[in-house]
């Protein structure tokens, strides 16, 4: 059970109240994020999957540039290398950077890079990964992530038989919750997971040869499910379960609802993914970024592990309810989801 009480948020707004941000102002002795700096860093942990770069930097910026005309995005991406990050770090604050967003490869290793952000007053705004010693933090409930994933894979599988968990890079803070989660919903059922895997770096090919390895000791057809801890991996364990022979594949989780992801949910391949409303977590990160280099209240905040934080809410995407989820935000169109290979598949989901 998590300790703080959820800040609620589907697709409106977080409520602005007050809270003070007088210590995390600009660095009055122009030591790097100088005063009258309008410098955002935004720092990213890598490409392989594809939120990053299609929608939480694009949405970011726009909305930085719709608040604030004279801000400047410093955009920085470690293509999962922490060393590099940590080098990206020091260099936008070298740079003048009044405000670090700052999505970490390796929690633990990123705190050395808040520190000496800290030490030159330039606020940490940690985004979507929790940074210990952040100044603020935005993210979603991710334990509940994993939870709904766990659930929705009992509750397809009949609560029984063997299962496979892959699980996200063991030095990605998020993962952890997310598998603190699913493990929850798992662990009280009557599945058995005949083999567990945390994925270095999130990578589909690491996925498909776990799978493919597994397909040695585990009869596929026997297979009562996969728990793919995001959309990527879920895209390896299907090639897996397909070049091994399958055409019908058991329930198989994800999340980030990607659009390759919401496509296989159409088709039948995938049992469903978790979608959190970027736009609402990217915008949110804008409009408390654009509040410190102005010098203005961030709003009412909950507390998550001492940091200041905006907490919002997952939501669980099947074949049933893509309609009232990724297309009613307008995340896709049903035009970008039913391209002609999967014409048929959303005439029979009610997409067409």
């Amino acid at each position: 059970m998590n300790k703080f009480a959820r800040t609620v948020v589907g697709a409106a707004s977080v409520v602005v109240l007050t809270a003070a941000l007088g210590a995390c102002g600009g660095d009055d002795d122009g030591d790097g994020g100088g005063s009258d700096s309008k410098t955002i860093a935004l720092l990213l942990p890598e490409t392989k999957t594809t939120r990053y770069e299609a929608f939480d930097k694009p949405l970011f910026e726009a909305k930085v540039k719709e608040l604030c005309d004279d801000c400047d995005v410093k955009y920085l991406n470690a293509d999962q290398d922490s060393a590099k990050q940590q080098q990206q770090a020091e260099s936008a604050i070298t740079d003048g950077a009044a405000v670090l967003v700052f999505d970490p490869v390796d929690g633990d290793a990123a705190a050395g890079a808040v520190k000496s952000a800290q030490s030159s007053k330039v606020p940490v705004v940690a985004y979507d990964r929790f940074m210990e010693g952040a100044d603020y933090y935005l993210s979603f409930d991710n334990e509940k992530v994993g939870e709904l994933q766990g659930q929705a894979l009992v509750e397809a599988t009949g609560g029984s038989g063997d299962i496979l968990m892959l699980n996200g890079s063991p030095t990605d803070p998020n993962a952890a919750q997310f598998k603190k989660g699913a493990h929850k919903a798992i662990d009280a059922s009557g599945l058995t997971v005949a083999a567990e895997y945390d994925n270095p770096d999130w990578s589909p090919d690491n996925a498909q040869k776990f799978v493919t390895s597994q397909l040695n000791n585990v009869d596929g057809a026997a297979l009562a499910g996969v728990y793919a801890a995001n959309d990527g991996q879920a895209g390896g364990v299907i090639a897996a379960l397909r070049a091994d022979g399958m055409t019908k594949f058991p329930p198989v989780t994800g999340q980030d609802a990607e659009l390759a992801a919401i496509q296989r949910i159409v088709s039948g391949d995938q049992y469903m993914t978790i979608y959190k409303s970027i736009k609402t977590e990217a915008e949110k990160a804008a409009e408390v970024a654009v509040a410190i280099v102005n010098g203005d209240d961030v709003g009412e905040t909950t507390d998550y592990e001492g940091v200041d934080s905006f907490i919002f809410d997952p939501a669980v995407v099947t074949k049933d309810n893509i309609k009232d989820t990724v297309v009613a935000d307008g995340f896709y169109t049903v035009e970008d989801i039913c391209t002609p290979e999967y014409a048929d598949a959303c005439k029979a989901a009610g997409l067409s």
